[in-house]
């Protein structure tokens, strides 16, 4: 769904609706499922190193390696399902993040720290390429606009479960028992959910769209796009900071859980805020909407800087998340608007890498600032104010150079709403 095509206020539908149509609640589950290894892995990594005797800032790095190599990887995956399709591209790469995981705590992260690194450098990049997969599959498997619009939101908005159930999986996993059964439960888990996306007829019998004529057609970036990127670099860095900053009070608050309840929290507002969202239609366009949100998300970080107790934390983390589907799901319905349709799935991806990007400089930056509690307090808040401080000037969506795969006519997205 494009801009221009979103629904008017006077159009509903009902999350019931969206749910019951055929496919939509097995594709948007085996993809949570399936992307589960995002929200368990960098948690267990980190986890997996302090319990060899590594450090924290080590700790960090490898997770950030982890996302970071993940993220770099996407738009090359992404191109590769635009040519061949996802079950070419998306089932091996399964494989090889799943045997990447499992084979991590059998080599000693500190004894053997380089033989780490490379392991989990190249589960990063097997990484399967599911999110950008699903949003290219939302238009055949609903057709209807309206529907589209709720199901944008709730895949956006259920995102937070990946980042709710996976820390909270692996800090109840790690106390249970240890990190190296976390790594094995979370190799399972993508493995079983990219099976269930891959043998589903959507996804079996989707094509890519035929290129163009000319390469001027099928010409990728503009400025407002690249400008909408560099935008979510710093949505990721917020987030990035944030998951350090949670495993840093839990050792500053002696409570192993807090490391998996604050990002969690993080995560039950963005899933909420994802519900009331998809509920209804907003005013404004897309522009004006993910403005908005990036304010509220910036906002959203300053009780950090108070150090507040874990109970104080655990609440005041969940109004940053409630913005951020807001921001995800404009993202996304601009990037649409703004690449042409030969190179959606890329397009798509490319977004993904670049909050993934964010999310590994703001971890690897908050794993060095551990020992500086207010500075560590204070990356999200930067890293979401250098997002509204790329938005404000460059405003991306407002003249798209291409028209997205389902538009019918060219035309502003300030038209909109």
């Amino acid at each position: 769904m494009t801009p221009t095509d979103s629904p008017t206020s006077s159009a509903r539908t009902t999350y019931g609706a969206v749910l019951g149509s055929p496919y939509v609640a097995r594709l948007l589950g085996g993809t949570l499922v399936g992307r589960l290894p995002n929200g368990m892995a960098p948690v267990a990594i980190v986890l997996l190193v302090s319990t060899d005797g590594g450090t924290l800032a080590f700790g960090g790095l490898l997770s950030a390696l982890y996302g970071l190599a993940s993220a770099l990887s996407q738009p090359v995956k992404g191109r590769l399902m635009d040519r061949h399709g996802q079950t070419r591209i998306s089932g091996p790469a399964a494989i090889l993040n799943s045997a990447a995981l499992l084979t991590l705590p059998a080599t000693g992260t500190t004894s053997s720290p380089a033989l780490a690194t490379v392991i989990v450098v190249l589960g990063g990049l097997a990484a399967p390429p599911l999110e950008a997969g699903l949003r290219a599959l939302w238009p055949s498997v609903l057709p209807d606009p309206v529907r589209r619009h709720t199901a944008l939101a709730l895949d956006t908005g259920t995102q937070g479960l990946l980042y709710i159930t996976g820390p909270l999986l692996v800090a109840a996993l790690t106390t249970a028992h240890n990190p190296s059964l976390a790594l094995v439960v979370t190799a399972v888990l993508g493995l079983a959910g990219t099976a269930l996306v891959l043998t589903a007829p959507p996804s079996r019998t989707w094509k890519p769209v035929p290129g163009g004529l000319s390469r001027t057609s099928d010409r990728l970036f503009s400025g407002q796009l690249v400008a909408l990127f560099v935008a979510l670099v710093g949505v990721g860095v917020a987030i990035g900071g944030m998951n350090v900053w949670a495993v840093a009070m839990a050792e500053r608050h002696d409570t192993d859980l807090l490391a998996g309840v604050l990002p969690a929290a993080f995560s039950t507002g963005s899933f909420l805020g994802g519900l009331l969202y998809g509920h209804r239609t907003w005013p404004g366009t897309p522009t004006r909407q993910l403005l908005t949100g990036t304010v509220g998300f910036a906002l959203g970080w300053l009780p950090l800087l108070t150090l507040p107790t874990p109970a104080p934390a655990t609440a005041a983390a969940i109004v940053p998340g409630a913005f951020l589907t807001l921001i995800v799901a404009r993202a996304f319905t601009i990037t649409d608007t703004l690449a042409p349709p030969t190179r959606t799935t890329e397009a798509y991806a490319w977004l993904i890498l670049s909050i993934g990007v964010g999310q590994a400089a703001g971890t690897a930056l908050a794993g060095r600032l551990a020992d500086h509690p207010h500075t560590l307090a204070a990356l999200p808040a930067a890293g979401a104010t250098l997002a509204l401080a790329v938005l404000l000037p460059a405003r991306p969506g407002r003249t798209p150079a291409h028209c997205g795969r389902h538009r019918r006519h060219c035309a502003p997205v300030g038209t909109a709403g």
